[in-house]
């Protein structure tokens, strides 16, 4: 494969700070850069306290604990999402309530929420997919008005806002990845964003395995033992050390995927290259869609560049464009299957199953996702030489 749908890029300080964390004699986690990073995502975009977890899968663990969602509980979230949004409440015995996705955007249909509220209603999960925001305002107001939790998995959405405002930062919690997948990437890695003053201490004793740890190494208590549930979540300062790295090349590595990004939509609109991605390269999407129609997003929709995708009538033709893209040596991959017509749901949830979400099917069928890494402007220019 000539081009692969991603490349895991590195700034080069990656490895002199893993022996910096090394030579510092602490790498099992919570030390100097597993600080630093926090830091930096608490002054950088004015989240209130945030941790460092594993994973945003381990973020959205967390997140189901410290909510205390219990057997019974209802869970609201979009179909349209990977298993990881879902699993942390079903492992708590939540009972899972698919919402549709907008017709125009896989984000959750915000006008769709209110009816499916019930009194078992506990929280309400939103999915920034590709870094759009979900109508957070409409979303808060309704959380507010019925007394629901709000979590925003915001796995896609590093540096993406609403109103002004980091996505993450919005509802009661956040929960990001640091995936290899991801804008920003060690590996694997997460993070929780406690936004609700009220659950940061309960958030540090989850996050420390259930003990008062952390209050104990401020000082706050003269020993530390097992107060709660938890478990554990931090990652090692050897992951920490890599994400430090990515962190201090954010705003460069956010140019370059919105130049990317911006060099596609030219492209598909207008035809025209604009110079990043070589016509060449792009000329091997005009060969692959021939006389087969597909829509893009509008430019408003870029967000933070996490992903580019195009969108098909239907499934046939968009598994022929990916095979003809797949011959010519780019990979372009389609992404989540509906949860509501999982197996699982259909065994576990099956009156969910049988819920008609249009949408989230279509999205499920049509998606097509392209390309989009630091590095591909070069390979796209060293492969694709006219």
């Amino acid at each position: 494969m000539l081009i692969p749908f991603n490349k895991p890029y590195l700034t080069g300080n990656e490895l002199q700070y893993i022996q910096e964390a090394v030579n510092l004699g602490k790498i099992s986690g919570n030390g100097e850069f597993t600080g630093r990073c926090q830091e930096f995502f608490e002054q950088r975009y004015g989240f209130h306290k945030c941790l460092l977890t594993t994973s945003c899968t381990d973020a959205l663990e967390m997140a189901a604990i410290l909510l205390n969602i219990q057997p019974g509980d209802e869970v609201i979230l979009p179909s349209y999402t990977f298993v990881s949004t879902a699993n942390p409440f079903v492992l708590r015995g939540a009972k899972l309530v698919f919402v549709d996705s907008h017709i125009d955007h896989p984000n959750l249909d915000e006008t769709g929420l209110e009816d499916l509220i019930t009194p078992k209603t506990k929280a309400i999960v939103v999915v920034h997919y590709a870094g759009v925001p979900c109508e957070m305002e409409q979303i808060m107001d309704l959380a507010d008005k019925h007394g629901i939790f709000v979590v925003e998995d915001a796995a896609q959405a590093i540096d993406s806002s609403y109103k002004g405002r980091a996505l993450g930062g919005i509802g009661h919690l956040g929960c990001f990845s640091f995936h290899e997948t991801k804008n920003i990437q060690c590996g694997e890695g997460g993070m929780l964003v406690i936004n609700d003053p009220d659950l940061v201490k309960r958030a540090e004793i989850i996050w420390e395995k259930g003990t008062d740890r952390a209050a104990f190494f401020r000082g706050e208590v003269d020993k530390y033992g097992w107060v709660d549930a938890g478990s554990s979540f931090l990652p090692s300062e050897v992951s920490a050390a890599f994400l430090w790295a990515q962190l201090e090349n954010l705003d460069t590595i956010q140019s370059r995927r919105k130049d990317i990004w911006d060099n596609y939509a030219l492209w598909f609109s207008e035809n025209s290259s604009g110079g990043l991605l070589s016509e060449s390269y792009l000329e091997q999407f005009t060969s692959a869609t021939k006389e087969i129609p597909f829509q893009i997003l509008t430019s408003d929709k870029k967000a933070n560049a996490h992903l580019f995708f195009l969108l098909f009538e239907d499934l046939e033709q968009r598994t022929l464009v990916a095979k003809r893209l797949k011959e010519k040596g780019i990979l372009a991959v389609f992404h989540y299957q509906s949860l509501h017509q999982s197996s699982f749901a259909k065994s576990h949830f099956p009156e969910q199953s049988r819920r008609s979400l249009p949408n989230a099917d279509r999205f499920t069928d049509c998606l097509l996702r392209l390309p989009l890494f630091h590095e591909l402007p070069e390979l796209s220019h060293t492969h694709f030489i006219r």
